[in-house]
């Protein structure tokens, strides 16, 4: 068996007692030294998209030394791409894996849980401008820096290691379990849509995503694109018989603005996004063009992303966009002296969604939340995030209430990321007492002993 089917029992779980939550986080304390040391072994991985192998084996080993059943599950373009989840892909899936950890109780009761992380990152920029090397992570006071430290490889850490807690503390879950490792959430989702085209499901997801400790509840859809437009070369001394590419591929970026202000024009009559800067937000991500220094460029592509509200049909919104770029095409004095532009879909078409408020899951993670902070602290809260998750292809495409928590991070996909170290420490106890009340625990049995992983038992 490789599926956990929702059970919808919310009376399956006993509350967890006070000795065994004292239990739990007094082991998430005594590992958190060698979570560290973990992180850094995963930040060194430099996982750029398609060199997410060594990483994805550095899990793997992670999740076999603890006893789980392993799944190294390849891409496949056959199953992935006639699932609604899939997202154009323009790079073969040859060399491309997630690694699922499985365990599952000889008797289930409770509630089945997926823990879902993302190892690849996103380019570093010039390394010259880090303070520290973007793949040696470093520990400066509170902080670890590092590609990826903060998205998401701190928040993969906590996952493993909340449940490495549980058991440490004497305990097993009494419901399936799941690790997902997956690839591609930068820019398909494709990963995660594997993941659930393969039949891995559960009762709810966590996905601890850097969130400042706060609750995502909704996020945007996202449709990624690259445009080729073509102009007129022409020497130096003959400009005017020439058409730049490149000043077409400005002028055409200076309309898309256009819809972007259009499309953020809606945010009043959509849920949670009322008072939200920019939902859209149009980025353009590259741009490549010219031929010669001293030639009028004969070609120009560029590439983004827009972003678009819950509910909205993401290939009507694809439609919108290249209407959009057609009637410029025709209608910009400029535009209209060169070729139609050539719209292309090269990453995430996909929808975004909202996590209904008063869900089982919310309730125990707020519980959660609230044990591991500060009395007089306030209360778990939610905010919109304005951009892609891997969470909306299990709640949009399997109905499964999907969190998203995670640590205090700053300067992801910017320079010098880091991870908040004591955040990362908070979030782990709150995953693992989520986990415990959400599945339900029991005695760990002593011949289950050895699947701990090597961790130091908590009686």
């Amino acid at each position: 068996m490789t599926t956990a089917a929702p059970t919808n029992d919310c009376s399956a779980a006993n509350p967890l007692s006070e000795a065994e939550r004292e239990r739990i986080l007094s082991a998430v304390d005594k590992a958190f030294d060698a979570q560290v040391g973990f992180l850094s072994d995963l930040v060194g991985c430099a996982s750029l998209r398609g060199q997410e192998a060594e990483v994805q084996a550095l899990v793997e080993a992670a999740l076999l030394e603890r006893g789980y059943r392993v799944e190294r599950q390849s891409l496949d373009p056959s199953l992935i791409g006639k699932h609604p989840a899939f997202s154009p892909a323009n790079v073969s899936y040859e060399n491309f894996w997630n690694v699922i950890g499985i365990r599952e109780p000889a008797a289930t009761q409770g509630r089945s849980l997926i823990l879902n992380a993302h190892v690849d990152i996103v380019p570093t920029g010039d390394p010259k401008r880090w303070r520290y090397p973007p793949f040696e992570p470093a520990q400066d006071g509170e902080w670890l820096y590092g590609r990826g430290a903060g998205d998401m490889k701190a928040g993969l850490s906590a996952a493993i290691f909340a449940l490495d807690a549980i058991r440490a503390a004497g305990l097993e879950l009494t419901a399936p379990i799941q690790i997902h490792s997956v690839v591609e959430e930068e820019i398909t989702g494709n990963g995660a849509a594997m993941a659930l085209a393969s039949g891995k499901i559960a009762d709810a997801v966590l996905i601890p995503e850097p969130t400042d400790e706060k609750l995502v509840r909704a996020n945007s859809g996202v449709i990624k694109f690259g445009v080729a437009i073509d102009g007129t070369p022409a020497h130096p001394r003959e400009v005017s018989g020439g058409v730049s590419a490149l000043d077409a591929a400005m002028r055409l970026i200076e309309l898309l603005r256009r819809l972007e202000a259009r499309w953020n024009e809606e945010r009043p009559t959509k849920p949670f996004f009322e008072d939200v800067d920019n939902p859209a937000a149009l980025t353009i991500g590259t741009i490549n063009g010219g031929e010669w220094i001293a030639s009028v460029p004969s070609s120009c592509r560029f590439e983004g992303r827009i972003g678009f509200y819950p509910g909205d049909d993401p290939h009507e919104r694809v439609k919108e966009f290249e209407a959009f770029v057609a009637a410029a095409a025709v209608g910009d004095p400029l535009l209209k002296r060169c070729p139609p532009p050539i719209v292309e879909w090269v990453g995430v078409v996909h929808a975004g969604y909202t996590l209904a408020p008063g869900s089982d899951a919310e309730a125990v993670l707020a519980e959660a939340h609230a044990e591991v902070n500060a009395p007089g602290t306030a209360p778990l809260t939610a905010y919109v995030m304005a951009c892609y998750l891997d969470a909306a292809v299990y709640a949009v495409h399997a109905g499964i209430p999907s969190l998203v928590y995670g640590p205090i991070a700053e300067n992801i996909h910017a320079i010098d990321e880091r991870v908040s170290l004591p955040s990362l420490l908070r979030v782990t106890k709150a995953i693992a007492l989520f986990a415990a009340s959400w599945c339900g625990v029991r005695p760990l049995e002593t011949t289950a002993l050895t699947s701990t992983g090597g961790l130091e038992l908590d009686r």
